[in-house]
């Protein structure tokens, strides 16, 4: 099958993938665009778990304010070395990620990081809501634990969907990043002031 120059750049704009690394997505799923993004995404995580060990010492740190300077963000993105650091690509995914604290919130950057308080306290919410529902305590936890999933995808940076693509966490777009950049990269840690708000 040919596979034409109009169907991988439609495939490079979606995923920010290689032309080579297209055309053989595009090949092996016989030009099917959806099915060749997958492809590109299963192989971008795989790449991106090989490099996930990797220290990361280099990096920037970003900022966004949004109109109005009501809300401004710091942000600090490592990755392996200066050079990435420097691409258009890695400023990009760093803007990227300001913007997105701004905008969503987030209270960590992940799971490891909400207290343990606070976990508990969302599941004997949970519990609290289930108590008359004669429902076995087992399958109680199963949604307690279904329910904590939702949650940190509300205060949890790398597991918020993105704001421009809700299909996408904020880590899929790190793993994206790593995939195209060929560094590991991470999101070491974020400030969001609001006008007005106190320090916590």
């Amino acid at each position: 099958m040919t596979i034409s120059a109009t169907q991988v750049k439609q495939l490079r704009d979606m995923t920010g993938a290689g032309f080579m690394e297209c055309k053989s997505a595009l090949t092996e799923t016989g030009g099917d665009v959806e099915k060749a993004v997958t492809v590109l995404r299963t192989r971008g995580q795989a790449k991106a778990s090989k490099r996930s060990g990797r220290t990361t010492a280099q990096g920037v740190i970003g900022h966004y304010i949004h109109t109005g300077g009501q809300v401004g963000v710091l942000v600090e993105v490592n990755c392996e070395s200066d050079f990435v650091a420097r691409t258009d690509d890695f400023q990009t995914l760093v803007r990227e990620i300001a913007m997105h604290v701004a905008a969503a919130n987030p209270t960590c950057v992940r799971r490891e990081e909400v207290p343990a308080d606070d976990l508990e306290s969302e599941r004997d919410i949970v519990r609290a809501q289930f108590k008359d529902s004669n429902k076995p305590p087992h399958v109680i936890e199963k949604i307690v634990e279904g329910k904590l999933n939702s949650y940190y995808s509300q205060v949890v940076l790398l597991d918020q969907p993105s704001i421009r693509d809700p299909k996408t966490p904020i880590s899929g777009l790190v793993t994206a990043a790593i995939a195209k950049l060929g560094e590991n990269i991470t999101v070491a840690r974020f400030a969001r002031f609001k006008v007005g708000e106190s320090a916590s």
